[in-house]
């Protein structure tokens, strides 16, 4: 038998992230059942480090292991193959009151007619989102769009050779042509963050877009990752930048994806790295910022874009002091599809923007995505504890072993 228990965060005001009947209300029991065992697989390391080389072999020499990825890993944490393939995903967070983030999640690309491709993929997403509520921002990474080694240079501030300038004009005008796609369609677009030794052509590049396209409302986002010790920093410059010229500052605060491989480069190019000392610097940043956006709700429009139950916490708690309105268009909470379901559908029956990130494209091509998942998940203290503990909750409320 359900129990009686039950929490409806809207009438209290303040969500609670321990209520699993409101979390997992979206999910069936096969649904729980395929999650407690995908987190018992990925809290074993060792199986999460031996996955991608055993993975792409056994695709290599034609196992039929394509489809137990699909079944699994690939159901949980991505939408589909095709924005149509995200249908069901779209309609069942929606259900919940969350919105979707399609993120075409293809990666590691070089070829120029790929760059074209992925630019005319993430337009379709935009035209997609303006014609549906359930959709409220888009996303994309620069390397989506050009090439890494490109981006290298630029920031190195090495001189390009005229075939270079050429190919750097070609990625600005796929960048101009997505964003005032998204203007024209009154679509939010979020630009990722990556590698610190290519963020800063990354930095300017969005900049340059929010000059353009945000003097009336906010079209263009840039991510700060705050394990990096200047990021807090770069919100307030950018914030007096956005107010000498004019234009709302669109912000997704995130803690950060590149930790493990930015400490190594430094370490073995010899430079200071650009990574906070400890994760109490991180998330002491992380909460400054969140209180630095809410104090400035009319100049900047920001998502907080976390899995940790204390910052939401905190969010939610400087929207009421504050006298913000929840669903104030300048905020949006947001997390991975697949994680923290406790977060995501507890602040949107609280009344909240929420939406999830809803990775999708072909399987194989999202296989790195996938496997960077359960990797970083992995590293995340407690994180897939606190998973299956959750589910283990629900399964256990509606009377399942």
């Amino acid at each position: 038998m359900l129990s009686n228990e039950t929490n409806n965060n809207s009438k209290h005001g303040k969500p609670s992230f321990e209520n699993t009947e409101i979390a997992f209300r979206h999910s069936s029991n096969a649904d729980l059942n395929r999650a407690y065992w995908l987190f018992r697989i990925i809290n074993v390391n060792f199986l999460v480090k031996i996955g991608p080389p055993v993975t792409n072999f056994a695709i290599k020499i034609g196992l039929p292991i394509k489809g137990i990825i699909k079944a699994t890993i690939f159901k949980h944490f991505c939408g589909g193959e095709t924005i149509t393939g995200c249908d069901n995903t779209i309609k069942n967070l929606d259900s919940g009151g969350v919105g979707t983030i399609l993120d075409y999640s293809i990666e590691g690309e070089d070829d120029e007619v790929v760059f074209d491709s992925t630019r005319d993929e993430i337009i379709r997403t935009i035209v997609r989102a303006s014609k549906d509520k359930a959709i409220p921002l888009t996303v994309f990474k620069i390397t989506g769009v050009g090439r890494f080694a490109l981006l290298e240079k630029l920031d190195a501030r090495l001189p390009l050779t005229p075939d270079e300038e050429s190919e750097w004009q070609r990625v600005q005008s796929r960048v101009l042509a997505i964003c005032d796609k998204a203007y024209k369609s009154n679509v939010p677009v979020m630009i990722d963050a990556e590698e610190s030794w290519i963020q800063e052509t990354i930095d300017l590049l969005a900049l340059t877009m929010m000059t353009q396209f945000n003097t009336k409302q906010p079209i263009v986002y840039n991510t700060y990752q705050m394990y990096r010790h200047d990021k807090l920093a770069s919100i307030l410059n950018d914030h007096e930048i956005a107010k000498g010229e004019g234009f709302i500052l669109g912000a997704k605060i995130v803690r950060g994806a590149y930790m493990e491989k930015e400490r190594k480069r430094a370490l073995e190019m010899g430079y200071n790295s650009p990574i906070q000392p400890d994760k109490k610097s991180t998330d002491l940043d992380y909460d400054s910022a969140l209180d630095y956006c809410t104090s400035h709700i009319n100049e900047i429009a920001f998502i907080a874009g976390t899995h940790n139950e204390e910052s939401c916490r905190l969010l939610a708690e400087l929207l009421d002091n504050k006298g913000i309105d929840h669903k104030h268009p300048h905020v949006y909470f947001s997390q991975l599809l697949g994680m923290s379901d406790n977060l995501s559908f507890n602040l949107a029956d609280a009344q909240y923007n929420v939406a999830k990130y809803v990775p999708y494209g072909p399987i194989k091509a999202v296989l790195p995505y996938l496997f960077r998942r359960a990797q970083e998940n992995t590293a995340i203290a407690g994180q897939m504890s606190r998973e299956l503990s959750l589910i283990v909750k629900e399964r256990r409320r509606r009377g399942k072993n």
